[in-house]
């Protein structure tokens, strides 16, 4: 009868177990995905500002350049969650194409779009079911500055449309704890997402 208790006892110890590890899977593969993401959006970026110099658009290279870092920065969020819950990110190799600018631009708004709009959003909901607090956060902080790149890569775009890219921003900053991004001469004291100081950021451009 006690033998029988024991094994009744540690086949519901193990179900438990099981429970638990695959309760978080969803939540571990959104954030593989989100990381494959960001590192393919920091890599694109990063080309699309060597581009809009070839262009002559500095005021959109610095620009590009600022928005690359914090795609880095969400990147490396997603895989220190992962990393947290045991998991590794495999290799990868970044795919993506250069055009022109202005064409840049405009997969640069279609992109962050949807991520603001449909995969974070997405992301976020299926974490706070599984109860991953950490992987929430790290996306809430991606998806929150996705708005703000939204904003800049349209308000580029019109500039560019309007051959005024001149007067766009010529200098970016960027937090390094979450990639919130600043397209000013003063940003605020404090990360509005994270609470950094302002003398952490990172300066892009003069």
């Amino acid at each position: 009868m006690k033998k029988m208790m024991l094994i009744c006892l540690a086949i519901l110890f193990n179900a438990g177990l099981q429970s638990i590890a695959g309760g978080t899977d969803k939540t571990i593969a959104n954030l593989k995905a989100a990381f494959k993401g960001e590192s393919n959006a920091s890599a694109k970026y990063a080309a699309y500002a060597e581009q809009a110099r070839k262009e002559g658009l500095i005021q959109i290279a610095t620009m590009f350049e600022a928005t690359s870092k914090a795609e880095q920065i969400h990147a490396a969020n997603h895989q220190t969650v992962l990393a947290k819950m045991g998991q590794k990110t495999d290799p990868l190799k970044p795919e993506f194409t250069v055009k022109t600018t202005k064409e840049n631009l405009q997969d640069a708004i279609s992109g962050v779009t949807y991520e603001m709009t449909t995969m974070y959003p997405g992301f976020i909901a299926t974490a706070k079911t599984e109860d991953v607090a950490s992987a929430s956060k790290s996306f809430r902080w991606a998806m929150d500055t996705e708005k703000n790149h939204r904003v800049m890569y349209q308000n580029a775009l019109n500039a560019l449309n309007a051959n005024k890219a001149n007067t766009l921003s010529k200098v970016y900053w960027v937090c390094p704890k979450c990639g919130n991004t600043y397209d000013t001469a003063k940003p605020e004291a404090t990360c509005s997402l994270c609470s950094t100081k302002r003398d952490k950021y990172i300066k892009f451009g003069k």
